[in-house]
């Protein structure tokens, strides 16, 4: 775990910096505020081929797929080095479209290998701890990365990132796990093994509702998010740069979530631990609306405490549900389903915060989000027919595999190198 956590910490701080440096870039070359706003775009993408993406995942070595992957991008990025006009800057908007990509294969893999490696009962813990990871070097990586970028230009940024895919290989290398060779597939077909993953998920009592969930909180999250700059401009009147003070409030409150995440879910199931999540998110985004700096600064504390749960709690049970031989797969749906609907929310919301007043559109996301927590509370307690470490026939047509694998490892709301 020490091992992991710190490549978590590593490769999450260059992701960081780089993204934030990578709409700047843009922006200073070509002075368009749209193609700097593509930058997000671009980064995000692949996140929509998540299934075929984790299909990898399933089909070798985790770890070694981790490594070769972070040593990929490590030698890619200083290709950056040659962006200094508009006129190459297809070449930033080419590599991050793979840098998303391989986010998803690594996501994927991470996730896969941890739901092995990692004891069943600690995964809720550890799953919250890499979630602290992430959020703490949010809090730092942004001011270095726009303190780079105003003295030295995008250049540095791009190597400080390249260098920090270079060491998380590193250690992802010396990481202490053994993994038995993949489990082949009846039919090595891509499509029919990326079609076994969306069933197994689609099949499963438990992940169904989860995932909903966590897609639903992601389409509130999106539009909340697309409301920021008329919360800071016309709910509290201060200039929009204040949008940075609720956003650092909202990564404390995630860096507190990630510590007690693990003893909330020794005590309540998955489902609970993100029907109370998204219910204080819920609520604390409607108190957005209220024009007192001491309320927002709250809400966002709370949004920054309640957001993360929900996700937590749906990477912990596609862990635990899951066979061992599909989590990469299930993993990197559950992922598109997740976290696609976020970015064409702020889409949606950007068209919403024009037309309607924020503050009646707030409650209104307020009401659906607390709507959906009760009804999650009020499912049955529905259990898998196989997860990791129980006992059973495995689903068809997983049942012709033979023997599960026996190693491989994991993730948290958004990956190792998935930490925007």
């Amino acid at each position: 775990m020490r091992w992991y956590l710190t490549g978590v910490v590593v490769s999450g701080f260059g992701t960081t910096a780089m993204w934030l440096a990578s709409g700047i870039w843009v922006k200073s070359l070509t002075g368009s505020d749209s193609l700097a706003a593509l930058t997000a775009f671009a980064l995000w993408a692949p996140v929509l081929l998540g299934p075929l993406l984790g299909t990898l995942a399933d089909r070798v070595r985790r770890r070694p797929l981790l490594v070769t992957l972070d040593v990929a991008m490590a030698a890619l990025l200083p290709l950056l080095l040659w962006v200094d006009s508009a006129d190459r800057v297809w070449l930033l908007f080419a590599v991050l479209v793979l840098y998303g990509t391989q986010g998803a294969v690594h996501e994927a893999a991470e996730q896969a290998l941890v739901a092995t490696v990692v004891d069943e009962k600690r995964l809720g813990a550890f799953n919250g701890l890499r979630m602290t990871a992430n959020e703490s070097v949010k809090l730092i990586a942004p001011l270095v990365a726009a303190g780079l970028f105003a003295r030295y230009g995008g250049g540095p940024v791009a190597l400080l990132d390249a260098a920090s895919f270079a060491l998380a290989a590193g250690v992802f290398a010396l990481m202490p796990v053994r993994e038995a060779r993949p489990v082949r597939s009846g039919s090595r077909r891509w499509w029919r093994e990326t079609a076994e993953g969306v069933r197994l998920l689609r099949a499963s009592p438990v992940l169904r509702p989860l995932v909903a969930t966590g897609a639903f909180t992601m389409l509130l999250a999106g539009v909340n998010g697309a409301a920021i700059y008329a919360v800071v401009d016309r709910g509290l009147g201060h200039a929009p740069a204040y949008a940075g003070v609720l956003y650092a409030v909202q990564g404390a409150g995630s860096v507190l979530a990630g510590l007690v995440t693990g003893p909330l879910l020794r005590r309540m199931p998955e489902r609970a631990l993100a029907a109370v999540g998204l219910a204080l998110f819920a609520v604390a985004v409607g108190v957005r609306a209220l024009p007192y700096e001491v309320t927002a600064l709250a809400a966002s504390a709370v949004i920054g405490l309640g957001l993360p749960w929900v996700l937590v709690a749906v990477v912990t049970a596609v862990q635990r549900e899951t066979p061992a031989e599909a989590v990469g797969r299930v993993a990197a749906t559950a992922n598109t389903l997740v976290f696609a609907p976020n970015a064409l929310a702020l889409g949606l919301g950007a068209g919403l915060v024009a037309l309607v007043d924020i503050h009646v559109l707030l409650p209104l996301l307020t009401v659906a989000g607390a709507g959906w927590a009760v009804w999650l509370t009020g499912r049955g307690r529905g259990r898998s027919a196989r997860g990791r470490g129980r006992s059973g026939p495995p689903p068809a047509p997983l049942a012709v595999r033979g023997a599960r694998r026996a190693a491989s490892m994991e993730g948290g709301a958004r990956g190792g190198r998935r930490a925007v």
